[in-house]
């Protein structure tokens, strides 16, 4: 299911998928990507690849609802020195930087689970060992009653 959806952009900003013969939103392309498949956006005049404009595009979209995509300061940065310095940012470091994130985050879910697991069989472990200790809780008990009747006295 990682095959690319290839889509043609026509002049009206409509976007068509070539893989179901139909127009397509922004909102259903989001969809596609979040689901782990890989688009590529070609002008349909121009042939030329707008991929990563629609996928801008798709990113302001989600800010604008949320108002807020990055803070405030980092905006009037990529204002100011443009694309010379924040190229190389983007396609390198920042990248990078999510990726090690993405992965770091996975690893620590997939300990969580391991955790998570151990302290289910610990419980069952527990309670099943607990069952052949009946007679201890009798004995136990007896002294228990055993107490209380010596400080009654």
């Amino acid at each position: 299911m990682n095959e690319t959806v290839f889509l043609k952009k026509y002049a009206n900003r409509r976007l068509y998928n070539t893989e179901e013969s139909k127009y397509v939103t922004l909102e259903q392309v989001a969809v596609m990507v979040k689901k782990g498949r890989d688009i590529k956006v070609v002008d349909a005049k121009t042939k030329e690849d707008v991929t990563a404009y629609v996928l801008t595009q798709i990113v302001m979209e989600e800010a604008k609802k949320n108002n807020t995509l990055l803070p405030v300061p980092l905006l009037y940065l990529f204002i100011k020195y443009g694309d010379n310095l924040l190229v190389e940012f983007f396609e390198v470091y920042l990248q990078q930087a999510i990726q090690t994130f993405l992965n770091y985050k996975a690893s620590f879910d997939n300990q969580f689970k391991k955790w998570f697991t151990l302290g289910v069989d610990i419980t069952d472990i527990t309670q099943r060992s607990m069952t052949g200790l009946s007679s201890l809780k009798s004995f136990l008990d007896i002294s228990s009653s055993q107490d209380k009747q010596k400080k009654k006295s």
